[in-house]
């Protein structure tokens, strides 16, 4: 979880009298997404933060859910999705439950016209293809490939894209998206043994005071449904802000993986956690060295997860024929494993040079109509010799 932050001017003490240079008081607004009761930030204002002049017509992104009960295994090839010129449009959700939604996204323009803001969910972006900056009231962050955008809920953003060819893997948390707690002591610090530290977080930085009035639109999604706002000022107004909470960066290149003589469960390549759900980072690495080690991992039963796939670059050991931004889905309620052939294969071989994204549910994933689309007929047989 990120640490305390503070950038731009605020005040010696929180919910006192801070004034700008006329005499009138900046507008104090507190950030929280869990209530009173834990991290939050406090945001100085040039204006309230409630002027709303008018409101638009609402217009739904809810996925069009078609299977929510299935048992067999399934792969997508995710750069099927097409490219559209709006964000919004472009984000497709493909697999989804009631704890998270998994899209993809390739978005050729920047959102410059609107603002964006998700009322219902935590947002982690992952950046396959493209580079620019995320936007704020917080500040800019600066993101590219294979970095992972930590969105908190409720934050108006904005993404500015270098070029049009972008293509993004974006999980909608209906919880908050932490760093795992088996890697934070009591303090909150992430601990000596986890594979990564506070060094590789990246905060928002440049902060910009727009002092403009006039009609700012703001995209506010919840409950699946966009609701335009029409504000009256600029929604980056902050003359500071201070807290824990706020959006971050982590890029998949600063985790360091863990290894072992003998092959390891997937739980060490935990890069984040959530209610009902966990993220991994599949990353170069050593192979197990053991005399009589076999890297590739062995058979396994889904009996309480679903395991989900991206396949990022590289060359994966346990599977043949992936492709990037593939997607595989293995189902809890029937085992899985490498490959044939893969395991004699990893036999002997010093590294991975993979690189991945592994999202693990403890609920069941729905399918979308969109998932069908880009679906693998018969992936389900590719355990079968021949």
């Amino acid at each position: 979880m990120p640490q305390y932050h503070t950038l731009g001017q605020i005040p010696h003490k929180r919910h006192t009298q801070f004034r700008k240079p006329d005499g009138s008081l900046y507008s104090e607004e507190l950030f929280s997404t869990h209530g009173f009761s834990n991290v939050y930030s406090l945001i100085y204002h040039l204006y309230p933060p409630t002027l709303i002049k008018k409101t638009l017509e609402p217009f739904s992104r809810e996925p069009e859910v078609v299977h929510q009960r299935f048992l067999k295994h399934h792969s997508f090839k995710g750069f099927m999705i097409e490219p559209e010129d709006d964000y919004i449009r472009s984000k497709k959700p493909v697999l989804v439950n009631n704890d998270l939604h998994i899209s993809l996204a390739a978005p050729k323009k920047s959102i410059t016209d609107y603002f964006l803001k998700n009322a219902d969910a935590d947002e982690m972006i992952f950046v396959h293809h493209g580079s620019g900056k995320m936007v704020s009231l917080y500040g800019e962050i600066e993101f590219g490939y294979g970095d992972y955008l930590i969105i908190p809920r409720g934050t108006v953003f904005q993404l500015h894209f270098n070029d049009s060819n972008n293509r993004l893997l974006v999980v909608d948390s209906f919880s908050a998206i932490e760093t795992p707690r088996r890697y934070r002591n009591a303090y909150g610090q992430l601990e000596e043994h986890a594979p990564f530290c506070e060094r590789d977080i990246r905060k928002p930085l440049n902060l910009k005071t727009y002092d403009e009035k006039g009609e700012f639109t703001v995209m506010v999604k919840k409950q699946g449904i966009v609701y335009p706002f029409i504000y009256a000022t600029h929604p980056f107004d902050a003359i500071g802000w201070d807290g824990n909470c706020y959006p971050w960066a982590f890029s998949i290149h600063d985790f360091e993986p863990i290894t072992g003589r003998v092959h390891l469960p997937p739980p060490i390549h935990q890069t984040f956690e959530a209610n009902n759900f966990v993220v991994c980072s599949f990353v170069p690495r050593l192979y197990d060295y053991h005399p009589q080690a076999i890297p590739a991992p062995y058979n396994h039963s889904n009996i309480d997860s679903d395991e989900v796939l991206y396949y990022v670059d590289g060359e994966f050991m346990s599977r043949k024929n992936v492709e990037k931004g593939q997607i595989t889905l293995h189902p809890a309620g029937i085992p899985h494993g490498p490959h044939p052939g893969t395991v004699e294969k990893s036999i002997g071989q010093k590294e991975t040079r993979e690189l991945a994204v592994m999202i693990d549910t403890f609920r069941p994933l729905w399918l979308t109509k969109e998932a069908m689309r880009i679906s693998i007929d018969d992936y389900y047989k590719s355990w079968m010799e021949g």
